[in-house]
């Protein structure tokens, strides 16, 4: 099994720093602010061939009421399902009562706890060792997070009982004179990755609560309760997947708090990983320009897309015919996405947002051969040709597949940069109904062919150009003669 490192200790004390050096990533939001983190965050990482997990929480200060409070459970849960706690203390501020606190309840719980001393850089180490002698939990470590001085020291307390990690022989089934190859799949370790995006309090947190079937990330009835983008793998009927909820997008003329600018990086930086969307709207506020501009930069990104409206409970007849006619006069661009009516909080119509999900990752993953989408080319173009242009016919002669995820068709001909936008849209739809794609986008791309005089026009005379065409024609027929004598 793979160990579970917790960061614990009070607000502001270092816990992010330490989770990005230890991790090296930009996962966690770092800042002069105190409790900037709120949910637990999970990294992984490794260390002299020993992989271990490591999670960020937020401060416990033990006099938490609020959303502080549910922060708190959350710091609290982590340290129930770690291995090794590392109760983080600010040697820069010494010993508080929220310390003492903190290191009572870890005795009590009878967890392996290491204490380390964070921001020594500026502090005598032995002088941290001594302010902080009173928890009764031995020697403090001392560490700089932030110049990361003390690491090596700190991970080999927290992880040298710990056994190597058993390499893996990737050879071992490949006979002799074969070459492996590991060709991995898009769901081999985390799954299908599903982004949970919106507007805020629109309630994508209670909807991935609700997807996990536990109270795995803060919910509470205030705007931009979630700050970071919190991956949370789980398994559902024997599928991997990774929810990632993440931060609400406002318009940017709202957007003041330099914090709030870090939650909004991170939420478009998770849409680019995910593989699909789903993206929440209040029914009840109805569909809403920034819905659509936040709706536009998925698409953009080419992520599959379902969207689903919340709040679907206690609204009357009336009120659900008008929002189902705004959604298809609103979201005509992206009229190929499922559409689910939900109630997060009650978790009516939750369960069937997973079979939209599998449908849309499997149409956005697919590969055609060449063959299949040249056939469905000649159909679409036998149906409807390309318009002419300058008296000559647009000619779209094969097709085949660029990339997945979106799904990228290559198109050659000639002509092909002035083919119209509207023609564009039809093989788009053409591909849609024969491929029956769902939930995601398609992109078309055009090649056109190579005139082989096309450089030579624009180095050359015509004279010069006509006397390289009679020599290429003379090799030519010059070729043809000496196979005719063979």
């Amino acid at each position: 099994m793979v160990p579970v490192i917790a960061l614990v200790g009070r607000p502001n004390v270092g816990k992010s720093t330490m989770f990005n050096r230890l991790t090296k990533s930009r996962d966690a939001i770092v800042g002069d602010l105190s409790g900037l983190t709120r949910d637990r965050q999970y990294g992984e990482a490794r260390w002299q061939g020993r992989s271990y997990i490591l999670v960020d929480t937020g401060g416990i200060s033990g006099d938490e009421h609020g959303m502080d409070e549910k922060m708190a459970e959350q710091s609290l849960l982590a340290i129930e399902e770690a291995d090794v706690v590392l109760f983080l203390v600010d040697a820069r501020a010494g010993f508080t009562a929220a310390d003492q606190m903190i290191g009572e309840h870890l005795r009590k719980r009878n967890k392996r706890s290491l204490l380390v001393a964070n921001k020594v850089d500026n502090v005598d180490p032995e002088m941290a060792r001594a302010e902080f002698a009173p928890l009764g939990m031995g020697d403090a470590i001392p560490v700089a997070g932030a110049q990361g001085r003390g690491i090596n020291a700190l991970l080999e307390a927290a992880l040298g009982e710990f056994p190597r990690d058993v390499e893996e022989d990737l050879n071992a089934d490949v006979k002799e004179g074969e070459e492996a190859v590991l060709i991995p799949g898009p769901s081999e370790k985390d799954g299908i990755k599903i982004a949970i995006i919106g507007r805020p309090n629109v309630g994508k947190s209670t909807l991935v609560n609700r997807m996990l079937g536990e109270d795995r990330v803060i919910v509470y009835d205030e705007p931009g309760t979630t700050r970071d983008s919190i991956y949370i793998p789980f398994e559902r009927n024997e599928e991997k997947y990774t929810l990632i909820d993440t931060a609400g997008v406002r318009k940017r003329g709202k957007i003041h708090e330099e914090v709030e600018k870090f939650s909004v990086v991170k939420t478009l930086q998770a849409i680019k990983d995910a593989n699909v969307v789903i993206f929440v709207m209040d029914a009840r506020e109805g569909v809403v320009d920034h819905d659509l501009n936040l709706l536009g930069f998925a698409l953009e990104a080419g992520r599959a897309i379902v969207i689903a409206l919340n709040k679907w409970d206690g609204m009357v007849p009336s009120e659900r015919d008008y929002v189902k006619t705004e959604l298809e006069r609103r979201l005509f661009f992206v009229s190929f996405a499922d559409i689910h009516f939900i109630s997060a909080l009650h978790g009516t119509g939750v369960g069937n947002l997973y079979a939209s999900v599998q449908a849309s990752f499997k149409s956005a993953i697919t590969r055609w051969p060449t063959n299949r989408l040249t056939q469905i080319l000649e159909d679409a173009v036998q149906e409807h040709q390309p318009p002419m242009v300058n008296s000559r016919r647009i000619k779209l002669r094969y097709a085949h597949l660029g990339g997945a995820n979106p799904p990228l068709i290559v198109i050659h001909g000639n002509q092909v940069e002035k083919v119209p936008t509207s023609y564009v849209r039809y093989l788009e739809n053409t591909y849609r109904r024969v491929l029956k794609l769902v939930g995601t986008p398609i992109r078309i791309e055009f090649k056109g062919g190579e005139n082989p005089y096309e450089k030579l026009k624009n180095t050359l005379t015509d004279r010069q150009v006509n006397k390289k065409r009679r020599l290429m024609s003379h090799h030519k027929k010059a070729d043809k003669k000496r196979r005719d004598k063979r």
